[in-house]
Order: structure tokens, then C-alpha cells, then sequence
């Protein structure tokens, strides 16, 4: 992967080569970085640069034959870890092996893919994958041994903050002191959720969000729109480019998400001493419970930053709102003043508490039914 064909991040890319071709490479990484930000292709350009002994800050002017293998992910030095659940194709002690051919078409079509995108091609929305102890005691065998091509072995570790807290001991020492010319590059979301033991052992490099400009360009030459679309495109992804490529299809899950949601609040609006509210309200828990539990993360993730972006209008901070409700009979500008300083905290601590639970297996039609209700109080909280 050229770095050339990485969406912005310009300092992070003379960095990375820069300390490559000084020699100085650090045994351990850690990439942070929002979804859409780029931290997976960046990651997988770096590892070919250090592979490839390329120079002068692009992925074209070392071994000509390596280069050729990165181009379709099968250098025998570069080994992925990432997040996998039981499925048809292994039903007990999944490993990442067992589902490269998956991972290298997720990165073709879309490398820029977050965990929901990856559990769709493994057709497994409906479970929450994980690195668990069998990929950890992978991952030592498969770096203990001698690299195939004499030089550097680089195990790229997708999604961290999902390494089972087992697996992530198991790796501590293999972290802190990795064979010679071993080097480990994690890549997260959210380091909080990593376990400051690795934590510590890693340098950290944190990925800000993409330019508008950067993922407006991107969209034009991508996929040949005129520039004002692509400007309201770039506008909407808030810095994310794979939001920004959902959008142009118009395949987002937030479409979708937003239906829900715009439901949600009437109901709970209305449900204010009405019997046949509080039965949709239900009901609406029902449907959203049938979902697999990753979806309705993601929802619930999607309703946070929905709340979010109605405050700012509220306080008229016109510059930061991104969001366009697709529903023409829904305005952000009516439903804001109901989200102000006295409700927004409890809502997102409500929210937060539900995506917690359901990440813990609880039920989802008892959380949900439980949100709707406190949601309905919440909502008729008057601002002070």
C-alpha cells in the first residue's frame, strides 16, 4: 500500500518513515485513532516500508517482489491479529488464521472498514467476535520462529481494545521483550479499553480525524462527484471517510438508525400518560432486541452522537453540527430544545450504562425497554 493513497495524516506518515529510515524503529506501537481516521492502512503501509527496506517516504523504491506481495497482503513476515467469533467455518476455537481470506477482502473493498463492517463480511452481526488466549498462543508461535525473509517479522493487532484480558496478559512479556527485529503494532479506537500493562509498553500515536478537505478530494477522485456533493459528503462524515463512502451509496446503518431513532423520541415523547405509547415503546424494544448485540451498539452509539449534535444546535453552535436528518418530517432545529445542559448528561450516562450491559450479554429487551422508560422522563426535563 502506497502511502501516497493514505487520505491525509501527513505528519504521521513523515514520521513513521523518518524513524525508518533512521533507524529507529520501536518494538511496540500503538495507533489511536477514530473509526474512518486511516490508523489500519497507515499501519499495513508502515509494515511494508520497514519489510520492503523501502526509502525516501513511499512504498516504490525498495524490493520490488516484497512490494509485489503487499499488494495483495500475503508477505509471509506480516501477520494480523483481529477480532473473530465462532461461525460455520470454524465452530470452536476461532483464530484469526481461519478467516484471512475474509480479512484480505475487507481490506481490498474497505480498507477503511470499522468492527461493524468486519462481522458483516464474516456474516456474524448477530455476535461479538474478540481476541481471545487461542490467537494469543498463535500469535507467540507464529513470532518465535525465524523470519521467512531474514529481516523484520510484523504482527499487526486490529481492533486492541478486544484482546481478551487472558490474551493480553498471555502477550504481556512478548510485548515488553519481543524477539530480535520483532516489532507489534496495535491499532484502537479507544485505549481506555486496553489494559494499562500493554498500554504502558507501547509508544502511542494518536490519529486526529480527517480533514473535510482531505476526504472531499478523496470522494471526488473516488468516486467522480461534482464538488458541491462531495463537500456535503465530507461535511456529514465528520472526519470519518468510511461514513463518508457509506453515504455516497447510501448503505450507512445510520440511515437505518435514524428511523429507529426518530421513533424512539415520539414514542417516548408522547408515552407522558399515554397507555398505546408506552405499548410502542415495547414493542420498538422488541424489534431492536431481535438485532445482533454489535448492531445494537452501534445504535446506541448513533443515538449518543444524535443527542449530542441537537445540544450544539440548541446553543447555537451552528459550526459543529454535521448531522442532516434523511426524514423530511423530523427537524433538528424543533427537536433540539428539548436536549439542553439539564438532560444531556443523564441521557448519555443512560445510553452509555445500555451499551455496557449489552456488551456484557444482558437482555436486550429488558435494557432497552428500561432506556425507553427513563428516556421518556428525560425528555420532559425542563431546562433550567
Amino acid at each position: 500500500m502506497l502511502f501516497s493513497e493514505i487520505l491525509g495524516q501527513d505528519y504521521i506518515k513523515s514520521h513513521l518513515t523518518q524513524s525508518v529510515d533512521n533507524g529507529r524503529i520501536p518494538h511496540a506501537q500503538l495507533f489511536v485513532g477514530p473509526e474512518g481516521s486511516g490508523t489500519l492502512p497507515m499501519a499495513i503501509a508502515y509494515a511494508q516500508y520497514i519489510l520492503c527496506k523501502n526509502s525516501n517516504g513511499e512504498n516504490n523504491t525498495g524490493n520490488e517482489s516484497c512490494n509485489l506481495k503487499f499488494g495483495n497482503l500475503s508477505h509471509p513476515d506480516l501477520h494480523f491479529a483481529f477480532p473473530v467469533t465462532t461461525s460455520d467455518k470454524a465452530k470452536s476455537h476461532p483464530v484469526s488464521s481461519h478467516y484471512l481470506e475474509e480479512w484480505r477482502l475487507m481490506l481490498k473493498e474497505q480498507p477503511y472498514g470499522n468492527l461493524f463492517d468486519w462481522y458483516k463480511y464474516l456474516g456474524v452481526d448477530n455476535k461479538q467476535g474478540q481476541i481471545g488466549v487461542d490467537e494469543a498462543q498463535d500469535i507467540i508461535k507464529s513470532l518465535s520462529l525465524k523470519s521467512y525473509e531474514g529481516g523484520y517479522k510484523v504482527m499487526i493487532i486490529w481492533m486492541a481494545e478486544k484482546l481478551h484480558t487472558a490474551a493480553a496478559n498471555k502477550l504481556l512479556k512478548l510485548i515488553e521483550e519481543p524477539p530480535s527485529k520483532t516489532i507489534f503494532i496495535l491499532i484502537a479506537e479507544d485505549e481506555e479499553q486496553i489494559i494499562n500493562t500493554i498500554r504502558s509498553r507501547c509508544q502511542i500515536l494518536h490519529f486526529p480525524p480527517l480533514a473535510e478537505q482531505a476526504i472531499k478530494e478523496a470522494l471526488k477522485s473516488k468516486y467522480d462527484l461534482n464538488d458541491t456533493a462531495a463537500s456535503k459528503i465530507a461535511h456529514q462524515s465528520n472526519g470519518n471517510f468510511n461514513k463518508a463512502c457509506d453515504l455516497v451509496y447510501q448503505d450507512s446503518e445510520d440511515i437505518q438508525f435514524e428511523t429507529w431513532f426518530i421513533f424512539w423520541v415520539r414514542s417516548a415523547f408522547k408515552a407522558k400518560g399515554n397507555k398505546a405509547a408506552i405499548h410502542d415503546l415495547i414493542s420498538w424494544s422488541e424489534d431492536i432486541a431481535k438485532t445482533g448485540r454489535e448492531t445494537q451498539k452501534q445504535f446506541l452509539q448513533f443515538c449518543i452522537d444524535f443527542f449530542r449534535q441537537a445540544l450544539l444546535y440548541n446553543y447555537s453552535a451552528n459550526n459543529l453540527v454535521f448531522l442532516e436528518p434523511k426524514t423530511e418530517s423530523f427537524k433538528l432545529e424543533k427537536f433540539a430544545p428539548f436536549v439542553h445542559g439539564n438532560n444531556i448528561m443523564d441521557i448519555s450516562n443512560e445510553l452509555q450504562d445500555a451499551i455496557y450491559h449489552i456488551e456484557r450479554n444482558g437482555n436486550s429487551k429488558i435494557i432497552l425497554t428500561d432506556l425507553s422508560i427513563k428516556l421518556t422522563r428525560l425528555l420532559h426535563k425542563k431546562a433550567e
